[in-house]
C-alpha cells in the first residue's frame, strides 16, 4: 500500500488460550470459535486435556454441544453416528462395529499452565516450535485465578506490543515515573521487559492511593505475556497472564487471569480491606486489580480497533524498544514478509 499501511497476517505461529480447566470440570464440552475455525475442548476423568477441530473425520458432522456432541466417560461422541475419540483423537468405539483405525480426530498439542488450556496453532502445520514455561510453583498463599475476557477488532501483535510501549503507559494510562529497568531481551521466542512505575489510583473518589509497582512481562509468542509485579508499598506480589487469542481473522479475545499471593501483613494500610481476614482480604484485592487492569485494557480498546498498522514506523527516542519487538515478531509467520499482507 501506497500509504505506508500493511494488513497483518491475522493468525501468526503460536500457542494460544483455549479456556480455562475449571470451564471443562464435569463432563462439560466447549466448542468456540478460534483461529477462524470452530474447536471443541473437554477434558477426561483423569484431568487429561483435548483440543480438537470440531468436525468429525467419519463423515463430517460438527462436534459441538449445540447438535448433541457430549462427553461420555471421558470421550467425545458424536452426535451423527455415534464415534467415540479419546483425548488423544482415537476411535475408541462405534455403536455397530470395532473402531476403525483410520478414523483419527485432528487434534492440537495442548499444554495446562496454572489451570488454564493452551494450543499450538500454526498455518504451516508444524509441529510445536517452542515450549511454554513451566506454571509457577503450586502454593497455597496465591488466591485462585480471576480471569476476564473482552472481545474487539484488532491483531495480536499490537496488543504484545503494549509490553514494551512504555510511552504509552504515561499518555494513555496517566502511570508516573515509567522507567525501563535493563534492556529488553530476546532468547528465541521469549521476550523479557522490566519497568518500573508508580499509580495513582482515588478511592472513594477523594483519597489518593499510591502504588509503587516493578514489572517483569515474560511474552512467549503473540498469545502469551506472564506478568510478575510487586507492588512496594503494600508488599503485594501479583501474577498477572495476558492472552490474546484471534477469533476469525478480525476479531480478538484478549483475557486477563490475576492472582495475588496472601497479603498477611500489609506494609501500610489498605483502605476499606484492612478489617477483612488475609485471605478474604486478598481475593477481595485481586478482584479490584482486575478490574483496574480492564479499566486499562478499555482504554486500550478504543486505540486498538481503530489502529492502522505501520510497517515502517516513525519512531522516536522516547519509543525505546519497539523497533527489537517488530523484529522478534518476524519469527511467528509463515514466510519472510514480516507479518504483512498487502
Amino acid at each position: 500500500m501506497g500509504d505506508g499501511t500493511a494488513a497483518l497476517f491475522p493468525f501468526p505461529e503460536g500457542w494460544y488460550f483455549v479456556a480455562s480447566q475449571h470451564a471443562l470440570a464435569k463432563g462439560e464440552l466447549l466448542e468456540r470459535q478460534w483461529l477462524g475455525q470452530n474447536i471443541v475442548a473437554w477434558s477426561d476423568d483423569d484431568g487429561g486435556v483435548c483440543v480438537a477441530e470440531s468436525v468429525c473425520p467419519h463423515m463430517g458432522s460438527a462436534l459441538g454441544p449445540a447438535v448433541g456432541g457430549r462427553v461420555r466417560k471421558g470421550c467425545l461422541v458424536c452426535p451423527f453416528h455415534g464415534f467415540t475419540y479419546d483425548i488423544a483423537g482415537n476411535c475408541v468405539a462405534t455403536p455397530y462395529a470395532p473402531p476403525p483405525r483410520s478414523v483419527r480426530l485432528n487434534v492440537y498439542d495442548t499444554r495446562v499452565i496454572q489451570g488454564l488450556v493452551f494450543a499450538w496453532w500454526s498455518a504451516a502445520g508444524r509441529p510445536p516450535q517452542w515450549h511454554l514455561p513451566e506454571a509457577p510453583p503450586v502454593e497455597e498463599a496465591w488466591c485462585d485465578l480471576e480471569i476476564r475476557t473482552v472481545r474487539f477488532p484488532g491483531h495480536v501483535q499490537e496488543i504484545a506490543e503494549n509490553s514494551v510501549d512504555l510511552a504509552h503507559l504515561r499518555h494513555v494510562h496517566g502511570y508516573d515515573n515509567v522507567q525501563p529497568v535493563g534492556s529488553t531481551t530476546v532468547d528465541g521466542s521469549y521476550l523479557l521487559a522490566r519497568f518500573d512505575f508508580v499509580r495513582h489510583r482515588p478511592i472513594a473518589g477523594f483519597i489518593d492511593s499510591v502504588y509503587r509497582i516493578s514489572a517483569a512481562a515474560h511474552v512467549h509468542g503473540l498469545g502469551y505475556s506472564f506478568v510478575d509485579v510487586q507492588e512496594h508499598s503494600i508488599g503485594m506480589d501479583l501474577r498477572l497472564w495476558v492472552l490474546a487469542t484471534p477469533v476469525d481473522g478480525t476479531l480478538v479475545d484478549l483475557s486477563l487471569a490475576s492472582q495475588i499471593r496472601e497479603i498477611r501483613r500489609p506494609k501500610r494500610l489498605i483502605v476499606g480491606l484492612g478489617f477483612l481476614p488475609p485471605r478474604f482480604r486478598t481475593r477481595v484485592m485481586n478482584r479490584l486489580v482486575v478490574s483496574a487492569q480492564m479499566q486499562d485494557v478499555q482504554q486500550d480498546v478504543v486505540i486498538w480497533q481503530r489502529r492502522q498498522h505501520r510497517p515502517n514506523p516513525r519512531l522516536s527516542r522516547s519509543d525505546g524498544d519497539i523497533g527489537r519487538y517488530r523484529r522478534y515478531c518476524r519469527q511467528f509467520y509463515p514466510d519472510d514478509s514480516v507479518g504483512e499482507k498487502g
